[in-house]
């Protein structure tokens, strides 16, 4: 059998590279049988390379997103490849290009379902699929009674080592949260840290003390920062006083902690983000979106979690709130708005602010050998900005998906 004929280089050229350090400008990016072969300067360009024009832009690498529902309309929890695949296909557009589908509150049954649909679709990776699958991160069910927020209070529950040990087994799960004070998150933590995941503390109102067990027990990192957490404040009025300590004061305490911040300018102000970045720095702070189905989607009503008995929630095309009261519920925009917020609210730094939306979550996630940054042998995900940090071209794996929503 004849053997086919050899792919044609593929060269990012006329931009600047964003290196987690540095910023490289004039800088050429040389990717071959969709793997990065060479980040420098060249004089010549290749020979019959399919050549990429940055247009003094930035070459950047492609997002990972370690926290989100959904996108396009379609929630991860609606359990169906097709809907893993559209909200795939959407947070592609915007920049990300590995994904950990995200559960939230529900049926055991809803669950098995949702891990199932992203085993099928990570199995059959197809390019036009959208951001790979890294993984699941496993968010919901195990809430705090008082700090379930926008998901289905129905379906919270406390961990159940039968439930979650079936879920484990289908090794699909590379992140796992539980709120630290619920009975039974200790034993939670230990298997989910025997499957090597990055174990989170979420939607809890959990003490000081109560962290540092679960710390002993392998958490390391919390979910979005001053998001549905415990704080000085939450826990006087669970234990009066002494006054106790909080998570918040737990994370910035101990360095081996990280979390994440959606930094959609309606969550979280200005200084909260930069406070965030120059506390924990880039090596320890992530961003992600928590979007839901609303992201690209007109404002409006939409379930979170389930289409079939999911919360609802509505949105106005900026962000999502519980109808009514107004409480915040999940982001509806992607990781290059992340982008954009976080390097024009914060002291951050170019090189920075990508590095809290690639190599730092590919870090935690223990995937960054792979991708996360524009390094030699790692993927070929790899992304174009104009010099205002619009997205404009991405690859995953060398292979154009599509071009920006912008």
């Amino acid at each position: 059998m004849a053997r086919s004929a050899r792919e044609p280089a593929l060269v990012f050229h006329n931009g600047t590279a964003v290196l987690p350090e540095k910023l490289l400008p004039d800088a050429v990016v040389i990717c071959e049988g969709g793997r990065i072969k060479r980040v420098g300067h060249l004089r010549t360009l290749p020979r019959d390379a399919t050549l990429v024009d940055a247009k003094g832009g930035y070459i950047t690498p492609g997002f990972v997103d370690i926290h989100v529902h959904g996108g396009d309309g379609a929630d991860f929890m609606d359990g169906t490849a097709d809907a893993v695949r559209t909200a795939c296909r959407a947070h592609a557009r915007h920049g990300t290009t590995t994904i950990f589908p995200t559960t939230t509150t529900g049926s055991p049954e809803q669950l098995c379902a949702m891990l199932q649909a992203c085993l099928e679709v990570q199995r059959s990776r197809n390019p036009a699929d959208g951001a790979r699958i890294a993984g699941v991160h496993f968010y919901g069910p195990y809430f705090a009674p008082d700090k379930v927020g926008c998901h289905s209070q129905a379906g919270r529950r406390d961990p159940d080592a039968r439930e979650y040990r079936r879920h484990f087994a289908t090794g699909i799960i590379r992140i796992a949260t539980c709120a630290a004070e619920l009975p039974g998150a200790e034993k939670f933590y230990r298997e989910a840290r025997k499957r090597g995941c990055l174990i989170t503390c979420g939607h809890s109102n959990a003490t000081w003390l109560e962290m540092a067990r679960a710390f002993r027990a392998g958490m390391r990192h919390v979910d979005h920062f001053w998001c549905a957490m415990s704080s000085v404040a939450s826990l006087r009025q669970r234990y009066g006083t002494p006054m106790q300590a909080s998570m918040e004061q737990f994370v910035l305490a101990h360095e081996a902690m990280s979390t994440e911040v959606i930094a959609d300018g309606c969550h979280l102000s200005p200084e909260l983000l930069d406070f965030a970045y120059r506390q924990l720095g880039p090596h320890r702070l992530c961003l992600v979106t928590d979007a839901n189905r609303a992201l690209d989607m007109p404002p409006g009503r939409y379930r979170f979690g389930c289409v079939a008995d999911g919360e609802w929630i509505e949105s106005d095309g900026r962000v999502g709130f519980v109808p009514g009261g107004g409480a915040l519920a999940s982001s509806v925009v992607g990781l290059d708005a992340m982008v954009r917020n976080m390097k024009a609210m914060t002291s951050a730094s170019l090189p920075e602010v990508i590095r809290m939306a690639s190599l730092t979550p590919a870090e935690r996630a223990r995937i960054a050998g792979e991708v996360g940054s524009l390094v030699p042998g790692k993927r070929a995900d790899v992304l174009v900005l104009n010099q205002r940090l619009r997205l404009k071209q991405v690859f995953l794996g060398g292979v154009e998906s599509s071009s920006a929503t912008d």
